[in-house]
């Protein structure tokens, strides 16, 4: 079992097996399908997946169960907790945290922040069931970050201070988005200048645009990255990436205080992506990083945004 000083590991970044209805049935043009079937097959080849994967629940009277899954697995590798990003809604994936408080947190996840009800299901979500941040996808919000429709759901957040995890760059599997005017994390720049308050974190080293982050947490002290995933966009950069790569130019740039460990870990029979963190650390180790950096990348920065302990500027 991976060793990392005196702490646990919070994974920040975990999907809960349950489907939400938004993502159920999607229709895509059957070449389109069945290349994507084509490249599912390989990245199992390539990375040795258990298959065939258990299919995501869609039914709220199996997510107990899983939610009992879930907390196995979280012993059975010696973890703190588990952070979900998204279930089949926020209210029942409230129900799954509360199964397991010690072993869970949860973010409040808004397909659609400009639909009307979002800032009301924003405020359920931290203020009636405890969540504690926001998952957003900059690739399906059509509008600019800035747009003022959103600026309710941004004065909130930075009231609460909560984190605010929000994906940039392709979204999906093959076939899946890969332009839209929020792909870049650039994108960010004007709410999170006018918004220091607010963490930001974006997933999987920027997904395809790790320059162009890197830029942005140059200019601003209020944005994080999460290394969670396998990381298999590397592979389609013109310049060769590794995860050693991605470690040492973020560590030497911003630091190990603003790096989140996450997996991307979901569906069961895989469960919690062990392998990742092993990789992760591995890679952290090969860069002779201290002890108390790994501490900071695998719980402390974690445990801060989620408010398990007081943030350095507090």
């Amino acid at each position: 079992m991976v060793k990392i000083g005196n702490v646990r590991v919070i994974d920040f970044h975990v999907h809960f097996p349950a489907a939400p209805p938004h993502f159920r049935g999607r229709q895509v043009h059957p070449l389109i399908a069945e290349y994507g079937r084509r490249r599912d097959a390989r990245m199992a080849a390539e990375w040795d997946f258990e298959t065939p994967s258990e299919p995501w629940a869609t039914d709220p009277a199996q997510e107990p169960a899983l939610a009992d899954r879930w907390a196995a697995e979280v012993e059975k590798y010696n973890l703190e907790r588990v952070v979900f990003v998204m279930g089949s809604s926020n209210e029942n994936l409230a129900k799954v945290v509360a199964r397991h408080p010690d072993r869970f947190a949860a973010l409040v996840f808004l397909p659609d922040p400009l639909a009307p009800g979002a800032l009301d299901e924003l405020r359920r979500g931290v203020e009636e069931w405890g969540m504690r941040g926001l998952k957003l996808l900059g690739p399906r919000i059509d509008a600019p970050l800035d747009d003022p429709r959103l600026l309710p759901i941004w004065q909130y957040v930075a009231q609460k201070r909560l984190p605010v995890l929000i994906h940039f760059g392709p979204l999906g599997k093959a076939g899946g988005v890969v332009w839209h005017p929020n792909i870049s994390p650039l994108a960010l720049f004007p709410v999170a200048q006018r918004f220091p308050e607010i963490p930001f974190v974006v997933p999987h080293f920027g997904c395809g645009y790790p320059q162009d982050l890197l830029w942005l947490m140059w200019s601003l002290p209020n944005i994080y990255v999460d290394t969670s995933g396998s990381n298999q966009w590397m592979r389609w950069m013109v310049q060769p990436l590794d995860l050693e790569t991605l470690f040492r130019r973020f560590y030497e740039t911003v630091g190990p205080k603003r790096i989140v460990f996450g997996t991307d870990s979901s569906s069961f029979p895989r469960g919690f992506s062990y392998r990742y963190l092993q990789d992760q650390v591995r890679a952290c180790r090969h860069l002779n990083f201290r002890e108390e950096d790994l501490e900071d990348i695998f719980h402390h920065n974690a445990a801060r945004l989620l408010g398990y302990m007081p943030r350095e500027d507090e």
